[in-house]
């Protein structure tokens, strides 16, 4: 029985050392540094894919797999008329500041989202929304001006977290959500530290600490995750690097979708591609599959609207805008440039923009277009770009999910002013059957493609290079996010 019983203990001793070694901590490289840490007034995907789930939480949120679940709001009721919600919040969440977080605060981050003065990226989301009333601390009533098939799915955006009015003076630079960690520390230009929230109102996260890497550099990249700097890297820049991860025990590779339609963003308003026969040149003078296959070394799914293919709703608008250089030569001398134009391309830091933009130049080139390339930065891109508008042509992927309805705003930096496309987007928000909603959405994607809106590219694969041992991380990205609240280490 002695024996027996040492032999017990000995056995509990060995099993309490080794799950003592299990790593706690972790360290993820991304490429893109977000230039604020405020997801409800950015516009920048860098900001959600640290802040998303991790440090702030909305009312409703999106899994690894898309679907949407509830967040802060426990359940919730809808009117029969479809017009209002009647959210039920979590009892005894509070911020990381200690603060409860109850109706007042959904109602103040609602109403200054919605604000004629809010700088929130997707206003559009709140459009919909008459009033926000806080019937008791744990219960808030949000009515519509018209039904929004899509309400619950815009509340699980980024741009629609809560956040507490006295945390407002310094978001940018002190994020105080209500998320499984908290904000620790931010080195700008090379880390951003978080810390588990023990008081969380979840389930606890494995990780005690997490610290995000900003690695823009290709070459730093391979060097980083070789040398096991980092542990994960979420978007590695440096795809054909990929086949010699595969081959090394030490490393998993992860391939996911994203909602990433990367586009070549024409500025609508801007002489000559205010005249839709120069766009319509534009796009038959884009090789997709050279771009894919120079640039991402063959990760990523050709598009020819805006949405994405892996979606039920997905019209294969390919044929539209096929690469044809003698018919985008015939198009621009139709429309008056047969000796052809110059115009800018400004390449924020993204490898599929600075990789793809070289190439893009060179089948522009073929048909008569010249570009002035400047490399910018992601925050001199959301300045002089998505904000003032000084641009001919960019390139950017569009991570936000079901978007579709940015090309109903004719201020968004692309600036397409579309009144049928406008009226369609009114209706198909204000509709909930499935399948006119479907039908809706097939005329909205034809209606971008044939006016040439953008020129469309392809949908952004993520490549996620990790340690061997790490578990839980998001092979998709139904949205910006690095959700951390999973993830773990094994033994």
């Amino acid at each position: 029985m002695y024996m027996i019983t040492r032999l017990t203990a000995t056995a509990g001793l060995a099993l309490l050392g080794t799950t003592a070694l299990a790593q706690t901590d972790i360290t993820v490289a991304i490429q893109l540094e977000p230039p604020n840490l405020d997801p409800t007034s950015g516009a920048a995907q860098a900001i959600d894919s640290v802040l998303y789930s991790n440090v702030f939480e909305g009312l409703t949120r999106f899994m690894a797999d898309g679907s949407v679940v509830p967040g802060l709001a426990q359940s919730w009721e809808i009117s029969g008329d479809g017009l209002t919600y009647t959210f039920t919040l979590r009892p005894g969440v509070t911020f990381h500041d200690g603060t409860v977080m109850d109706a007042a605060d959904v109602k103040f981050s609602l109403d200054r989202a919605r604000a004629e003065d809010s700088t929130n990226a997707q206003k559009g989301l709140f459009a919909d929304i008459a009033e926000v009333t806080v019937i008791d601390p744990q219960t808030v009533k949000v009515r519509l001006a018209q039904q929004n098939g899509a309400f619950l799915f815009n509340m699980a955006w980024g741009d629609a977290v809560i956040v507490a009015p006295e945390s407002i003076e310094t978001i940018a630079t002190n994020p105080i959500g209500t998320g499984a960690f908290a904000f620790a520390d931010w080195v700008q230009g090379d880390r951003l530290e978080l810390t588990r929230n023990d008081a969380y109102w979840g389930t606890p996260p494995a990780l005690e600490a997490a610290t995000f890497r900003f690695i823009a550099d290709p070459t730093a990249a391979f060097a980083a995750v070789m040398a096991e700097d980092v542990d994960v890297f979420v978007g590695y820049p440096a795809p054909e690097n990929l086949p010699q991860f595969e081959a090394d025990p030490r490393f998993q590779v992860l391939v996911g979708n994203t909602e990433g339609e990367t586009i070549l963003s024409t500025n609508n308003k801007m002489p000559p591609f205010d005249n839709p026969l120069v766009r319509e040149a534009l796009a038959h003078a884009i090789d997709r599959q050279a771009i894919i296959d120079g640039a991402m070394f063959g990760y990523g799914t050709p598009i020819g609207t805006h949405f994405a293919p892996h979606n039920p709703d997905y019209v294969d608008l390919l044929d539209t805008s096929p690469h044809d250089p003698d018919r985008a030569r015939a198009l621009l001398a139709e429309a008056g440039f047969a000796e052809g134009f110059t115009t800018t391309l400004k390449l924020p830091p993204p490898s599929y923009a600075r990789r793809g933009g070289e190439i893009i130049a060179a089948q522009l080139r073929e048909v008569g277009i010249q570009t002035e390339i400047t490399n910018v930065e992601w925050a001199q891109w959301i300045e002089e770009v998505f904000t003032n508008k000084d641009f001919g042509l960019t390139i950017v992927s569009h991570t936000e999910p079901m978007d579709i309805g940015i090309y109903a705003n004719p201020d968004y930096y692309f600036q397409y002013d579309n009144p049928d496309f406008q009226a369609l987007m009114d209706r198909l928000n204000a509709t909930t059957d499935p399948a006119a909603r479907s039908d809706l959405m097939a005329q909205a994607q034809t209606i971008i493609a044939q006016d040439y809106v953008n020129g469309f590219l392809f949908q952004l694969a993520v490549p996620t290079v990790a340690n061997a041992k790490i578990n839980g991380l998001w092979t998709d990205q139904p949205t910006a996010a690095v959700d951390l609240t999973g993830v773990s280490w094994s033994e």
